[in-house]
């Protein structure tokens, strides 16, 4: 499984940045999404940061991947995922489309 986590950009050094994240810090490469912020938060995977994220969604995905330790360290959820609770779920937005168009996705 792939996962992306978010970390914060501490410094920049041109298409680098040295990142904290929850339980990590290092370098990540911002040749995907240009030139960062000094505090603003990136998603990253393998290294890489995938896409520029704000402080909320950062939370929001650090209590995700915090629940779904727990479980499998044989605890349970708790509250990793309230942000989901209540809400119906949510086609992105091409597909969402293509479902208010009729037309096939695959």
């Amino acid at each position: 499984m792939c996962m992306g986590v978010p970390m914060q950009v501490l410094r920049v050094e041109g298409l680098s940045a040295f990142c904290r994240g929850d339980d990590r810090e290092g370098m990540v490469d911002l040749s995907l999404v240009g030139p960062q912020p000094v505090g603003g938060w990136v998603l990253t995977h393998l290294g890489a940061a995938r896409e520029a994220i704000d402080a909320v969604q950062a939370e929001q995905i650090s209590r995700a991947l915090a629940g779904l330790r727990s479980v499998l360290a044989g605890g349970d959820l708790g509250d990793a995922f309230a942000d989901l609770e209540g809400r119906e779920p949510q086609l992105p937005p091409h597909l969402a489309e293509a479902v208010r168009e009729g037309r096939e996705t695959a």
